[in-house]
């Protein structure tokens, strides 16, 4: 506990050392079941009774007004709050049961079906926001207002890396998609220190913004510089005693060792042509979602422990049923691919997959209603995702809703426990990880949240 570990910190990269919750405990709190995260985040809130929780009820009533026993004088959002008729609307999707499981899954996801016993549903989330920045914000950093660590900026925190030569969280977006917008505050580290903010890679000839060297500036004038920045840096620190001053350090260092790293990392060239086939003709074009899919895979296979990836078009607020074929298209295939690329490599079991927005849609249509077009509005009070490896149970439904999809019948999931349970999964006792920030203990999950013991295999 003295020179010796001293002696055996300056033989090990600073990142690969454990870390310690504020009472002093070497994290993990226990053994993981999880080393790493993918979360691939679907932006705009998917209609969860047009994907996942089938409601023949809603079809046999559509057109017919929704029940005020059912609504329960719920909020609504400024969109709808003025309209006079809330004709429900069911989907025109058909579903059918996959697997020895027998969940219930729409057309819409043929790929995703042909995996459903390795999917953990959960169809019982709900959240406190009712519209996409605010929910967006709360599911990534546990608060709906800014300025707290995002989910992946806390895991770097408490477990570190396992890869000295990439970040710990790095952050993919689908290029070319709009949608609503996503601020990089979203993967940001807030109070913590900023080595642990989110990277993003971009598609393209530089993924990481100002990272090459300029022309006629070798990696050895780089390393010398670095050098002497590094001792006016130590200057700094001893002056000042300012841990921004470290944080700097460990910045530009890992950024001259990403120069080799994030080339190598995101050509995927190489990789056989049965892969791409399994990720779609899409994963041959980087920045769309499957390339990124496929990057996710690549990265986690190199150590890098917080994945994470957006895709943004899910808001249908008009024309749903054309809107969300087009978002399946683009999503089915490649996230299906995912989780079977894991399995095939062994790393499933240890690798958490999740798959999901921010908040649901309602059961009712905004605006005008016909048999074939309708759009739905914000829904906080129920939504689905699901999950897979990691230490989840696979074929498990988990929760259910009422048959409007509106209103949450058992085992009710809140955001936070939803957090409380994901840092389970990872070997960290979410009550006891906290951080001091002017005066106060601030944890991931604030003060509230619970392990869903249920969904743990």
């Amino acid at each position: 506990m003295g020179f010796g570990a001293m002696g055996l910190a300056s033989l090990l990269p600073g990142e690969l050392m454990a870390a310690n919750d504020p009472r002093g405990q070497a994290l993990p709190h226990f053994a993981p079941k999880a080393k790493r995260v993918i979360y691939l985040f679907q932006s705009g809130a998917p209609s969860q009774m047009d994907l996942f929780d089938h409601k023949p009820l809603l079809r046999q009533m559509h057109g017919e007004e929704l029940p005020d026993s059912v609504r329960g004088g719920q909020r609504l959002t400024g969109m709808t709050a003025g309209q006079t008729s809330f004709p429900l609307a069911g989907s025109m999707f058909d579903f059918k049961q996959y697997g020895a499981s027998g969940h219930w899954m729409s057309e819409l996801l043929p790929h995703q079906a042909k995996i459903v016993d390795e999917l953990c549903f959960v169809h019982s989330m709900y959240t406190e926001a009712i519209n996409h920045d605010p929910a967006a914000t709360f599911i990534q950093t546990g608060s709906q207002f800014p300025g707290r660590p995002a989910i992946g900026s806390w895991i770097d925190y408490g477990l570190g890396s396992e890869n000295e030569n990439l970040p710990a969280f790095i952050v993919l977006l689908t290029k070319g998609k709009g949608g609503q917008p996503l601020y990089s505050r979203l993967w940001g580290n807030g109070f913590l220190p900023s080595k642990h903010q989110g990277v993003q890679f971009r598609s393209g000839k530089d993924p990481v913004l100002y990272l090459s060297n300029p022309p006629g500036i070798t990696r050895e004038d780089r390393r010398s510089q670095l050098d002497i920045l590094r001792q006016l840096q130590e200057g700094q620190m001893e002056r000042f005693g300012d841990p921004e001053i470290e944080s700097r350090i460990a910045q530009y260092e890992m950024a001259f060792r990403m120069q080799r790293s994030v080339p190598e990392i995101t050509d995927t060239s190489g990789e056989p042509d049965y892969i791409y086939d399994l990720y779609g003709e899409d994963s041959r074009i980087p920045g769309t979602y499957a390339a990124n899919c496929l990057l996710a895979r690549r990265l986690a296979e190199k150590g890098v422990r917080f994945i994470q990836l957006y895709h943004r078009g899910w808001d249908h607020h008009d024309n749903l049923p054309h809107n969300i074929r087009r978002q399946c298209k683009e999503t089915d295939q490649a996230s299906a691919a995912l989780v079977m690329d894991l399995k095939q490599r062994g790393m499933l079991k240890d690798t958490l997959v999740i798959w999901g927005g921010e908040f649901g849609r309602t059961n009712y249509s905004q605006g005008a209603l016909s048999a074939d077009r309708y759009g739905r509005d914000h829904h906080p009070k129920c939504f689905s995702l699901w999950m897979a490896g990691g230490g989840v149970k696979p074929g498990l439904r988990y929760g259910g809703t009422d048959d409007f999809s509106y209103n949450i019948t058992s085992s009710p999931v809140h955001v936070h426990d939803f957090q409380a349970t994901l840092m389970h999964l990872l070997g960290i006792d979410h009550e006891q990880f906290t951080f001091k920030f002017q005066g106060r203990r601030y944890r991931l999950t604030d003060v509230h949240g619970h392990v869903v013991k249920e969904l743990l295999a």
